[in-house]
């Protein structure tokens, strides 16, 4: 059997890479099954079967400052797994790297953890130890000139992890207590309202066609006339991009005003809210 052969044929047996196979073999001196005994001590076979699984539990992972916030999805297969000790000891540390790296995932997977080996090599050894699948998931960095980010998180599992995470960019570098409370109070509503878009005609154009679907069908059958039901439809359609805007969404703290009518009050020469971030695990 040829090497290539041989290389070919560890990787189907243990799921393990080609780089980790072809190394493994060096080792064994071509000999499979020694082969496969070294990728088991290591790991490598052992966690990469696990990634053929489902990872729809996890964490969000916050980090950086005002300036330059961060977030980075990691997921597991279990919410036990994401409570785990270990666990959040390794995203708490992928946290920071995942803001230093501006939310590069490829960047990230090769930078260097505090023990001196790579991320990567330590999400392999953290697989193989807790026995799920680990993966990396949404990743976002909000870092705008002349503004400041306000966060919010809900369920929060330890310090900067959570089960959802709120970032939004305020363009001011002003700080009063009036700014602040908007701030807090702002990405507060966002975690409660789930807007889609800013304002109305930045949603996406796909999700209004998806939407006019889902009216247009339950129109289809009511007996309306035609007319009628295009001023139904038409109707309907605006509500929706109002309910999912944030501008034009009722302020969850006084639902008879509107965010923009919020924003409107502060009086403050150019503030303005420049994009937000929401996620939550499972969404």
């Amino acid at each position: 059997m040829s090497e290539i052969e041989k290389i070919k044929q560890l990787r189907k047996s243990t799921g393990a890479g080609f780089k980790d196979c072809n190394a493994a073999l060096k080792e064994s001196n071509g000999e499979l099954e020694k082969a496969v005994e070294i990728l088991r001590v290591k790991g490598i076979a052992k966690a990469s079967k696990k990634m053929s699984r489902t990872a729809t539990e996890g964490v969000i992972v916050l980090s950086g400052d005002e300036k330059k916030t961060s977030f980075i999805e990691v997921n597991c297969e279990t919410d036990f797994v994401a409570k785990n000790a270990d666990f959040i000891e390794f995203v708490k540390e992928i946290g920071d790297l995942n803001n230093n790296h501006s939310s590069n995932i490829d960047a990230l997977k090769k930078s260097v953890m505090k023990n001196n080996n790579t991320v990567d090599e330590n999400l392999i050894a953290l697989i193989a130890k807790i026995g799920e699948k680990i993966t990396f998931g949404r990743s976002k960095t909000l870092c705008v000139e002349n503004s400041r980010n306000f966060v919010y998180q809900h369920s929060v599992i330890k310090d900067n992890v959570s089960k959802l995470v709120v970032i939004v960019s305020l363009n001011t570098d002003k700080k009063t207590e009036e700014i602040d409370l908007f701030g807090k109070q702002l990405s507060m509503h966002i975690a409660a309202s789930n807007p889609i878009a800013l304002e109305p005609n930045k949603i996406d154009q796909e999700i209004i066609n998806k939407e006019m679907n889902i009216i247009a069908e339950e129109l289809k059958n009511s007996g309306k006339p035609d007319e009628i039901a295009k001023k139904i439809s038409l109707g309907k359609i605006n509500k929706f991009k109002e309910e999912n805007s944030l501008m034009t969404q009722n302020w969850v703290m006084d639902p008879k005003i509107k965010v923009a009518d919020i924003l409107g009050a502060l009086t403050i020469s150019e503030l303005k809210i420049n994009e937000f971030e929401r996620i939550k695990i499972g969404e």
